[in-house]
């Protein structure tokens, strides 16, 4: 067995999950597609088996301890290189994915990764901003996951408007996160949700601490949600 393939089953039983029988095959396909498109798409600047095996997949596999996938209808905001939703689907073949990304290249890559994984997802070009207003996808998620570099508040905008009632965001973050959780409530609040939890996670083979922020969705968000992203980067909630 791959030393990876090793560190990810070690990993997820250290994490409390049993994978099915094709993920180990699945997760080193993906490293070997991360290391052949890695540098011409800038997907990851991580380059070791191990890193990759422990940063990206074991760190997307520990959402699974914040909410329930089991035939959820997930969207991955701002993918990038499919973490965390693709990690996810691998782990819960029941869920429904929808990876979003701004940059075709991207998406391209995730198409390919799918198909050669013969994962079952939408691989969308565009923008949660644009998105959150089209009646296809406006509240109509039961999880929105991101892991993109971006303040609490502004994902907030991005990510809730296309959740459903009763269903939750997770916006995984640093250890260090508390200034941007005191400085996201009101949009939390304006947004139709509420902080549900903070879950605290160790990724595994590293002393690395993460936080994945689980915010529930309680009533719909008002219509004028999500604005123009230059609107919200100039003016955030």
């Amino acid at each position: 067995m791959q030393r990876e393939n090793i560190i990810v089953a070690q990993g997820a039983k250290e994490l409390g999950q049993d994978l099915p029988p094709r993920a180990a095959a699945e997760f080193e396909t993906y490293r070997e597609l991360l290391e052949t498109h890695g540098k011409n798409v800038n997907l990851t600047a991580l380059t070791d088996g191990g890193d990759i095996a422990r940063l990206h997949f074991l760190d997307s596999l520990a959402l699974r301890g914040a909410a329930d996938f089991k035939g959820a209808r997930v969207i991955d905001v701002g993918s990038g290189a499919g973490f965390p939703g693709v990690p996810l689907k691998i782990a819960e073949p029941s869920m429904s994915l929808t990876l979003l990304d701004a940059a075709m290249k991207r998406v391209r890559f995730l198409e390919e990764l799918c198909d050669t994984l013969r994962l079952q997802a939408d691989c969308l070009h565009g923008r949660a901003e644009e998105l959150g207003h089209d009646a296809v996808h406006r509240e109509s998620y039961d999880i929105a996951v991101s892991r993109a570099v971006a303040w609490l508040s502004v994902l907030c905008e991005l990510c809730l408007p296309l959740v459903k009632v009763g269903g939750v965001m997770i916006a995984m973050k640093a250890e260090e996160c508390d200034d941007e959780l005191l400085g996201a409530w009101r949009a939390i609040e304006k947004l139709g949700a509420v902080q549900e939890q903070c879950f605290q996670y160790t990724i595994p083979g590293t002393d690395i601490i993460r936080r994945a922020i689980v915010i529930r969705k309680i009533s719909p968000t008002p219509e004028k949600y999500p604005r123009r992203f230059a609107k919200i980067m100039r003016e955030p909630l």
